[in-house]
């Protein structure tokens, strides 16, 4: 591992078009996503007649650090960078600018990976029918693997969009929010009106479990969404489930959780593949502030 060129987190220009900003510790994700990428590309070329890219929260494929102003290559433009590509792409934005700016980008940077793309504007958990419309049909002549990454800035991912598609040979990378919405949300969440959690864990009745679970009295909100999300991904099939990666940043001298970055694969290889990006390439944030 120690020998790869390869370095997803790349710098580029202004070009004029939508950029959003993001955290410093948005750096820790891209970097473990396109390491993945590239080692799932690669040590799958051979094995598999099909490999596809799903990205559920493609925003515009730039994003620029908050902290330092710089500008570097975000998700679904990591994907279309590792050394090997996937065969297809599948990119689902809600915000119209976002993904009009990452098709032109595409269309400029790699077109010959443009007519391998499909764009959807539009809610994942809204268009999950057309994004799995899009996924090449399986058999025994036409094998398709594929490896699907979640990044949404809240806990806005249905469980029921996620279950879709956990019915296909598909790894997943998914951020869940616990920091950043799950802990300072909480109140809001135990809104009897509110449906957050309900959709997040296909769960209506969370809050009696929460209260009520004896195994929770000393543990926090975050742990509870934890613990149950784990429990319903191995229902799905997914048994070898790893513990979450721990996302932070130091204010004040505290490790402070921002959000967790969950990796599931019902392969024994793509859990051992984690494993070894995991080790080899998430390091402590510094202080941001």
């Amino acid at each position: 591992m120690n020998n790869y060129k390869y370095n997803p987190i790349q710098e580029v220009e202004d070009d004029g078009l939508t950029i959003p900003e993001v955290g410093e510790w948005g750096k820790e994700k891209y970097n473990l996503l396109g390491y993945y990428a590239e080692l799932f590309t690669k040590s799958m070329r051979d094995k598999w007649g099909n490999l596809v890219y799903i990205d559920l929260f493609a925003s515009s494929g730039y994003c620029k650090i908050k902290s330092t102003g710089k500008i570097i290559k975000s998700g679904a433009l990591i994907a279309l960078s590792t050394p090997i590509h996937f065969d297809k792409y599948i990119f689902c934005e809600e915000d119209k600018d976002l993904i009009a700016s990452l098709e032109k980008r595409i269309e400029r940077d790699f077109p010959k990976e443009r007519a391998k793309s499909v764009f959807i504007q539009g809610s994942c958990n809204e268009k999950i029918d057309e994004i799995i419309k899009n996924i090449p049909r399986y058999s025994v002549n036409n094998t398709v693997l594929n490896f699907c990454f979640i990044d949404p800035f809240n806990l806005g991912i249905h469980f029921n969009t996620v279950a879709r598609l956990g019915a296909y040979q598909l790894d997943m990378l998914m951020l869940i929010a616990t920091g950043m919405a799950a802990t300072r949300n909480e109140k809001k969440y135990q809104s009897p009106s509110n449906d957050t959690i309900s959709l997040f864990l296909n769960d209506s009745s969370w809050r009696s479990d929460f209260s009520g679970d004896a195994d929770m009295k000393n543990q926090s909100f975050t742990q509870f969404l934890s613990k149950r999300y784990k429990s319903n991904m191995i229902k799905l099939g997914y048994t070898q489930v790893a513990d979450f990666h721990d996302v932070r940043y130091k204010h004040n001298n505290k490790n402070v959780l921002l959000y967790h970055l969950a990796f599931f694969s019902k392969n024994p290889l793509g859990n051992k593949f984690w494993n070894i990006i995991r080790k080899q390439y998430a390091g402590d944030q510094q202080a941001l502030f």
